[in-house]
């Protein structure tokens, strides 16, 4: 009788300490100052630190190709006699956007397997740029730009089993990475300044796993 019992302690054990991890995988919509809206894809990993609190990291990435329309206004009032389609073709821009960030969770048990949470995260953001060269506006040129982000938010889950939630969430991100590069034309010589705001909604749905 005490093996049995020691043997369902082990095991009781083992489920809690196995379930303190977690995993989710969230698709949605993000809209960003920078560009319209587009589709965000993200991992997030998780430790609790008790039933309702938990901490990790979030990893997402948001693509978005697009003509920059403030830079075709600046380049407009450099090189006037290249207003049109030169200009749109030199704003145009191929953007991938990589959040990087430690999370923190609150849940709120609901009735009927429900619930609310609230989340916030700290980070760093990261844009890979591919960008048209200013004299040769065929040709593509890589750039990074870095900045720090932040983001709240908050959602609802269901819970499809006991190890299992179905999530979706309304979050607000914040972030203004940039870069700065120069042009020469005819003599003239200017600083351009790209600033990318990121600063935006995102609306999601996953599932969350625990193991």
């Amino acid at each position: 009788m005490k093996r049995l019992i020691l043997l369902v302690l082990i095991l009781s054990s083992a489920s809690i300490y196995g379930q303190r991890n977690s995993a989710a995988v969230k698709l949605g919509v993000f809209d960003p100052g920078a560009t319209s809206g587009g589709f965000i894809i993200g991992y997030e990993g998780g430790r609790r630190i008790d039933e309702n609190l938990s901490v990790g990291w979030s990893v997402d990435w948001y693509r978005k190709e697009y003509i920059d329309e403030a830079l075709v206004r600046e380049l407009n009032d450099f090189d006037d006699l290249a207003i049109g389609t030169v200009n749109e073709l030199r704003a145009k821009t191929n953007l991938h956007d990589i959040p990087v960030m430690f999370t923190m969770r609150a849940n709120f048990p609901m009735r009927n397997r429900m619930g609310v949470y609230i989340t916030g995260s700290i980070g760093a953001e990261v844009l890979l740029i591919w960008y048209r060269n200013y004299e040769n506006p065929n040709n593509d040129e890589f750039q990074g730009a870095f900045d720090f982000s932040w983001r709240l938010g908050a959602g609802m889950y269901y819970e499809l089993g006991s190890r299992s939630d179905l999530i979706g969430e309304i979050t607000y991100h914040s972030s203004e990475p940039s870069w700065t590069y120069e042009v020469n034309d005819e003599g003239r010589t200017r600083l351009f300044e790209r600033r990318f705001d990121m600063s935006g909604l995102m609306a999601r749905v996953g599932i969350r796993f625990f193991f």
